[in-house]
């Protein structure tokens, strides 16, 4: 097959051997620069694309999507809840009361957030029927005669407690009698019903869930705290949020998933945007070691790149010889170190190679997530990148006077 005449001498080039070696050697270091600049590009891309999607599944199946809540707590939540059902998008609502208390077993005490709930209205706002270990949530209603009332305990919060289902576990409240002594704590007894695993260590190692009767004989309440909403798209969560405040008044206040945790995804996007500028500059150091290694070669071929002139190859073609000879080297070095960064990227993601504190990030391991978009445009900024840095050489090489390169020869 023959090869265009500009892509046979660029080949040469490029592969030069004996005396021209160490040119070739200077084109090698360039594609391994442009090869690891592009593959940790991807993984740094990966880590904190794949971050930001695992905590946000987690904050939504462990809360639901929209709370909404009122001065002095909801009255008559059954027909409020009905009601916020018929706005579209909204796939559930349930009630809840909260507090906070003092959890003793035999082996250790701690201070929990103590969540009210429905059993049956629950699940439709929250990923907890799904995320029973043990027990199930149906299970917090006592069975009868003597039986205890029953709480659910996340798994590192059982665990630390050392208690199992079955268990017996007591709740302190501040909310209790007075009595000549001052005010006497209020003390109940519960059965553990259940373990789960939300998977956020906030609620696995300090919430524990009652059923809504009990939550309000524990903390005197006779209304609930607030009502929570579920919606079939997350994205529509600050909409409905503004229905509900049209529909109840404003004597009601709402306050959506993505409010709440603004400060949290927002971090996670400034991070995500520096981190890959700042690996970015491993791209343009392998940029200018193109533009290095095509300056040695223009200097080195200074009496090739004049006989050629001299046998009539126009500027025009002396600077796509060169522009293809640094094309070559950045697609090479994008499209091995694009391949290798997604292999890395699904390797460690699949087998979980990087254990992270679960009590710092809220996940166990690091995901590495590798979206198309993110990827495409590394492989075309890579390659822009590097014929950008072809422009300058290959300039230069086409401007060579052929009567001052032979003079001396």
């Amino acid at each position: 097959m023959d090869l265009p005449f500009e892509l046979h001498i660029a080949l040469r080039y490029l592969l030069a051997k004996r005396k021209q070696a160490f040119i070739s050697v200077i084109s090698l270091i360039s594609t391994l620069g442009v090869t690891v600049g592009v593959m940790a590009v991807i993984i740094a891309l990966a880590v904190l694309t794949g971050l930001q999607p695992g905590l946000r599944d987690r904050i939504l199946g462990s809360n639901p999507h929209v709370y909404v809540s009122k001065t002095g707590g909801i009255a008559d939540y059954q027909a409020q809840a009905e009601r916020l059902r018929q706005i579209p998008h909204v796939v559930g609502a349930a009630p809840a009361v909260l507090g906070r208390a003092l959890i003793t077993a035999s082996r250790n005490q701690d201070f929990i957030t103590v969540k009210g709930v429905d059993p049956r209205l629950e699940p439709t706002v929250s990923d907890i029927a799904r995320a029973m270990r043990s027990g199930s949530i149906a299970a917090l209603a006592p069975k009868g005669g003597e039986d205890l009332d029953g709480i659910l305990l996340g798994k590192d919060l059982a665990a630390s407690l050392g208690v199992a289902v079955g268990d017996a576990v007591v709740v302190l409240t501040p909310e209790g009698t007075l009595s000549p002594m001052g005010m006497i704590p209020g003390r109940r007894r519960l059965r553990v019903a259940g373990i789960f695993s939300l998977g956020l260590f906030e609620f696995d190692s300090s919430y524990g869930f009652v059923s809504l009767d009990v939550a309000k004989r524990m903390f005197d309440k006779d209304q609930v705290d607030f009502l929570q909403l579920r919606v079939d798209d997350i994205y529509k969560a600050p909409e409905v949020a503004r229905q509900v405040s049209t529909l109840l008044g404003d004597q009601y206040l709402t306050q959506d998933w993505a409010e709440m945790n603004r400060p949290l995804f927002s971090a996670l996007w400034l991070e995500k945007i520096a981190v890959s500028l700042a690996i970015g500059l491993i791209v343009m150091v392998a940029a200018l070691n193109i533009v290095a290694s095509l300056i040695l070669l223009v200097m080195e071929k200074n009496r090739d790149i004049a006989i050629l002139k001299t046998m009539g190859a126009s500027a025009r073609s002396v600077t796509r010889i060169f522009i293809i000879q640094g094309l070559i080297i950045g697609v090479i070095g994008t499209a091995v170190g694009a391949a290798a960064g997604w292999a890395v990227s699904a390797v460690f993601d699949r087998y979980q190679l990087i254990r992270v504190p679960i009590d710092i990030y809220q996940v166990s391991h690091l995901p590495f997530t590798v979206l198309p978009t993110d990827f495409l445009i590394v492989v075309a900024v890579a390659v822009l990148v590097c014929f950008v840095a072809t422009i300058y050489p290959s300039r230069q090489a086409a401007r060579l006077d052929p009567a001052q390169a032979l003079r001396y020869e």
